[in-house]
């Protein structure tokens, strides 16, 4: 029972918010131009950008619009936050960051490179000192500009604009979304002849990260606007990781049929936990279209969750469902799920890929994270070492938190990243037997 209790959990912190109709929320015009904006050309291509302001010294900065593709291979719009040194990158180019944000919303205005002076170091919304209502930035941004990296912070499709729903914690797809932002780079000079990147994310984005490193063929495919990116290591603070977590057999049928109910009953507790189910679910069923979310709710229930989350990021949205539903929030949940088989492999679909990881892969996480339990980062160190890859896992030091681990990190990630873009091989992070 602990794996379905750990992915319970998972779903409770993750799910938030995907109920987004195109066009239902007033956007910036950079984005909201995009809806007459074709994704049809090669991954990586970028289509629109605009400069932004930027304080960190030596820096100038870009809100893009690049080509991506979801799990299906359905090709997207993604947006992103370009930072990078002034000037033409030197003769032996710049190394390349990818940033994967955690969560946000879903609503297409949720996505951080739309906040005002985006480009700056992570801004936490529930810090002392944060200054919005939603985290934005780049972690440890002037640090690697002073460095001469270049840095890419998409915002994951269905955040800003060009059509589509977000598919939240579908990490599959955020995970293409990272690796075309790379290619967006190269495509756009950025990084001069210099082809390496380095993937680092937290909480929803440090399980994005751990799925970008399994996805090598998608890496190596041709035809896109920059071809040959090769990502040299990956960093996951505090990630989510849903494949480790569902019990063997359980896309049985029968299983299924059981599983599905006991995740219900696990949020039904209170609003808010109902509120994250509820939103998990109906992201997951915009990724794959044989998924509906009446399979889950009621007709009335669906489009309830619908209307609200189509039109608010995340905390707004589970405040809504709060005031509003009160003690009545069972009653849009459907006795006994439908098509229980094709939801519980979809889950598994939409997390990471069996594959093993192209480059080493280092995982951070904090002792008190309650938010998301370090075992999730365990189990997938385990498995991965298991079959030879490099995957290593640290404890960071003092009572650290799912909220304070990306500052807590920094100090320990910074070296090791800059280590894997000067040829020093990564020491072998698995746990000796």
């Amino acid at each position: 029972m602990r794996p379905l209790r750990l992915l319970v959990s998972s779903l409770a912190m993750f799910a938030a918010v995907s109920l987004s109709h195109a066009a239902e929320v007033a956007l910036p015009p950079f984005y909201a131009a995009l809806a007459n904006v074709s994704p049809d050309k090669p991954l990586g291509t970028v289509v629109a950008q605009e400069a932004v302001a930027t304080s960190i010294p030596g820096a100038e900065a870009w809100r893009i619009a690049y080509v991506s593709s979801d799990v299906m291979e359905k090709k997207t719009l993604s947006t992103a936050l370009v930072i990078a040194p002034k000037g033409a990158p030197p003769a032996a180019g710049r190394p390349i960051l990818a940033w994967a944000h955690g969560t946000t919303g879903t609503a297409q205005n949720c996505g951080p490179s739309q906040v005002e002076d985006p480009a700056q170091d992570l801004n936490l919304y529930y810090m002392i000192g944060g200054t919005s209502w939603t985290d934005f930035g780049v972690p440890a941004a002037t640090e690697f500009i002073a460095k001469g990296y270049v840095l890419v912070a998409t915002d994951y499709q269905g955040l800003g604009g060009g059509g589509g729903k977000h598919q939240y914690a579908v990490a599959a797809t955020q995970a293409r979304d990272i690796i075309n932002s790379v290619r967006a780079i190269g495509a756009l000079g950025l990084s001069g002849e210099a082809k390496k990147a380095v993937a680092y994310g937290w909480s929803q984005g440090g399980g994005a990260v751990l799925a970008a490193a399994s996805l090598g063929n998608y890496i190596k495919a041709t035809g896109t606007a920059s071809d040959g990116v090769e990502f040299i290591g990956f960093v996951a603070l505090a990630p989510q990781e849903v494949e480790v977590l569902v019990p063997p057999g359980s896309t049985d049928p029968a299983a299924a049929n059981k599983l599905l109910p006991e995740l219900a009953a696990a949020f039904s507790a209170s609003i808010n936990n109902f509120a994250h189910y509820a939103m998990t679910m109906w992201a997951t069923a915009q990724a794959f279209p044989e998924l509906k979310l009446t399979d889950i709710f009621t007709d009335d229930g669906a489009k309830t969750l619908d209307e609200v989350f189509s039109k608010k990021c995340m905390h707004a949205g589970a405040d809504t469902l709060t005031f509003n539903l009160g003690d009545s929030y069972k009653s849009l949940l459907k006795p006994q799920p439908d098509n229980a088989a094709a939801w519980v492999q979809r889950l598994i679909d939409g997390s990471t890929a069996p594959d093993q990881p192209v480059a080493p892969v280092m995982i951070y996480f904090g002792d008190k994270d309650v938010t998301n339990d370090p075992v999730m980062g365990k189990l997938y160190q385990e498995r991965r070492c298991a079959k030879g890859a490099n995957v290593g896992r640290v404890q960071l030091p003092g009572e650290q938190n799912h909220f304070t681990t990306p500052a807590a990190s920094q100090p320990l990630y910074v070296p090791w990243v800059e280590d894997l873009f000067a040829g020093k091989p990564a020491a072998n992070g698995c746990p000796a037997n």
